[in-house]
């Protein structure tokens, strides 16, 4: 570019640093999203046989795959099946998202998702989840598990707990409908469900719905047991909705007798609840 004088500057030298200042927060910003996804990813922690097996190629053999997801599912699994000391932890999935915050050193006891295995019926597996499961993690983490498991042969179940106000219909909804149950399997399911089927418009979503998906793909019998209850947290009521779910259950290994109310309290917290009356 020449000036007024004649004088010739150079336009390049300018743009040139623009652009290398511009590279090196690209390469920034790729380093810092590279981290963050590592950091999202979802881990597989086995105990010391499971991780020879799996690495000797082996894959884990398993009948009757029992998935629980959110506080009630879990608790009542608690309660009903696993009260018994005939499960060991046999490994656990570690979860790091906005709303989870996986913990270095954290035993499978005290993860929010851990597998159980039956001592004497090794063939069943049972999964516990408590966390919050990001959205762009539920295909690795349904990918990760499912690939350590055979899949002739197998049958999964899977509790979850929703919000009764999540669900749509057309009849007005009195407060002593909730909680009910509702199913929706894969057409590769056989079996009669326990209850009735999921009304359209209503959909599963987050980690069964990505469970089911995986299963209907790789033809898996698979059904999902949505319970609709206007409890956020832990409730006995809520737990017993399950109930229908002990016939399947007590296909597959014996169980003990129904826990009582001492049982429950362990897994039900109970908070201060305010009246919301006028003083």
């Amino acid at each position: 570019m020449a000036t007024f004088f004649g004088e010739v500057l150079s336009v390049c030298s300018r743009a040139v640093e623009e652009e290398d200042e511009d590279f090196v927060e690209n390469e920034e910003d790729e380093e810092i999203r590279r981290e963050l996804e590592k950091k999202r990813e979802v881990n597989l922690l086995w105990n010391p046989e499971t991780s020879q097996s799996l690495a000797s190629g082996n894959k884990l053999q398993c009948s009757d795959f029992f998935l629980a997801v959110g506080h009630n599912a879990a608790s009542f699994l608690s309660a009903y099946v696993l009260s018994s000391s005939n499960w060991d932890a046999v490994g656990r999935a570690s979860v790091w998202n906005e709303r989870s915050r996986a913990v270095a050193g954290q035993s499978s006891e005290e993860s929010a998702c851990v597998f159980y295995r039956h001592k004497d019926i090794p063939s069943v597996l049972i999964c516990r989840v408590t966390c919050y499961i990001a959205e762009d993690q539920l295909f690795q983490w349904t990918e990760k598990v499912f690939d350590c498991v055979q899949h002739r042969g197998l049958n999964v179940t899977v509790l979850s707990d929703s919000s009764v106000a999540d669900y749509k219909t057309e009849n007005y909804l009195s407060s002593s409908s909730a909680p009910f149950l509702r199913s929706l399997h894969t057409a590769a399911f056989s079996d009669q469900p326990v209850c009735q089927s999921l009304e359209q418009p209503n959909i599963v979503t987050g980690l069964p719905a990505a469970v089911l998906n995986h299963c209907q793909v790789h033809c898996i019998a698979a059904v999902v047991y949505q319970c609709y209850s206007d409890v956020i947290g832990p409730d006995s009521v809520t737990m017993e909705t399950y109930m229908p779910v002990l016939t399947k259950l007590g296909k597959v290994m014996q169980l003990d007798q129904p826990p009582t109310t001492d049982v429950f309290r362990k897994f039900v917290r109970t908070t201060d609840i305010q009246s919301n009356l006028y003083i």
